[in-house]
């Protein structure tokens, strides 16, 4: 049997977009076709995400999407990979005949022999429970693009109650602090100009290999970077953000100032049954310092709503506390109850319907903050990197403020046409709930 066109679907967060990426490169690497379109795909392979309830939802339904495919085209075999396939991958295999093939979250670089073993005869082939398996070094991306994402670390030790992380992705691991410089080095001669660092949790970068926590050592050696222009941190648990990562992230001018940093909750018990290593004192105390630190730091952070046993009263408390801190950025989910977590088994679980409010009402409120906070940058002169032409004279980018995909973007007026990946000063006439729009300056501005 002849395979030669492989198509790869990624669903999920920007660790799954790194780990298509790499097995993009294997499979091109052994002369296989990488294709964008599933009717001339020999292989379809699903990279899937398996975290919550919602994001399990889609991956099913793309399966069966792809199955369609297999039935009616060219497709001969379909192989899952990602969160969803090490977590259930007897059940898949056991309930969905059309599943050729599961590669687990740890075993990527699987994905030719599981190819060829399928080309050869092979029947329903799986290789998982392989969760801590390092970093695929020596494996170059070739995707280039202005922004890219740069895996520092895998896994994590903070076994949050809720989170299922842990068993699927293994215990944290990071990568040797010169691996990355040189990726960075390697995709800044290729054209990037903004590297986004992440993780599960990258403020634990380096306790692991090192014995300290070295972020802030990575970002001083990151800065030297010639034509490098812009460096975003994702994900940072509070509860390790030293005085020294502050400084350097002060320090440093291609650190952006803008920080992900999780909290899920701020009510002292709540934080304590999530088994988080915080507690509301710590988050303010360090809110402030950032904040005095760092002039114009942007803080993005998500919560939790509806954990096991949230009361009216705590779910209040976190509403003031939201509108009493003002972030710049806030995302909202209810909480899911996945099985082989030890939140699955707490008492006191809430409804559906009362989640759902309870999410409301805080994005209703981060909404206005936004608006508010969003009016009070009109007149103010930001670099923005372009990424889309929206139509004739009108174009969308992003600031420091922003990063790709969670965020929102700021519209640039120009008469002239401007490039993917070009940075350019935007003044701001207008503000949105969580858009801005702005006119470019010109050379004279």
């Amino acid at each position: 049997m002849t395979i030669k066109n492989i198509a790869i679907i990624t669903l999920g967060c920007s660790k799954n977009e790194i780990d298509s990426e790499l097995m993009v490169e294997l499979i091109k690497k052994d002369n296989f076709s990488i294709t964008d379109s599933l009717e001339k795909a020999d292989i379809i392979v699903i990279n899937t995400c398996g975290f919550i309830r919602e994001a399990k939802e889609e991956s099913i339904e793309v399966i069966w999407e792809a199955i369609k495919y297999k039935e009616r085209g060219k497709c001969k075999f379909i192989i899952l990979a990602g969160c969803l396939a090490e977590r259930y991958s007897d059940e898949l295999l056991g309930e969905i005949d059309a599943i050729d093939g599961i590669i687990g979250t740890g075993n990527i670089k699987d994905i030719v022999s599981m190819i060829i073993g399928l080309q050869k005869g092979n029947k329903r082939l799986k290789k998982v429970k392989n969760i801590n398996e390092g970093y695929l070094e020596g494996v170059k991306r070739s995707n280039f693009a202005p922004s890219k994402y740069i895996k520092i670390s895998e896994g994590c030790n903070n076994f949050c109650t809720y989170c299922i992380i842990p068993k699927l992705r293994g215990k944290h691991r990071s990568r040797r602090m010169e691996d990355i410089v040189g990726e960075v080095e390697f995709f800044v001669k290729n054209g990037v100009k903004e590297i986004i660092l992440i993780g599960q949790n990258i403020t634990d970068y380096g306790i692991d290999i090192y014995g300290e926590y070295r972020l802030y050592k990575l970002l001083d050696a990151l800065n030297k970077i010639d034509e490098l222009k812009w460096i975003r941190l994702l994900y940072l648990y509070p509860d390790n953000i030293t005085q020294e990562l502050i400084r350097s992230i002060r320090d440093n001018d291609k650190v952006l100032k803008y920080l992900d940093i999780p909290l899920q909750h701020i009510n002292d018990d709540i934080l304590n049954k999530m088994n988080r290593k915080t507690s509301k004192k710590d988050i303010i105390r360090l809110i402030s310092t950032l904040r005095k630190e760092i002039p114009d730091i942007v803080l993005r952070t998500t919560f939790i709503v509806g954990f096991p046993g949230e009361t009216e009263e705590h779910f209040r408390e976190l509403y003031n506390f939201v509108e009493e801190i003002q972030f710049d950025r806030l995302g909202v989910f209810t909480y899911s109850k996945e099985e082989d977590t030890p939140a699955y088994g707490f008492d006191g679980q809430l409804d559906e319907k009362t989640k759902q409010h309870r999410k409301k009402q805080l994005m209703e409120l981060q909404r206005n903050i936004s608006y508010t906070l969003n009016s009070l940058k009109v007149g103010r002169i930001y670099e923005a990197i372009v990424e889309e032409k929206v139509e004739k004279g009108l174009f969308s980018g992003r600031t420091y403020m922003d990063s790709p995909d969670i965020d929102g973007v700021v519209f640039i007026k120009s008469d002239k046409d401007l490039e993917y990946g070009e940075f350019v000063n935007v003044r701001i006439t207008d503000a949105f709930e969580y858009d801005l729009m702005g006119e470019i300056m010109n050379e004279l501005g």
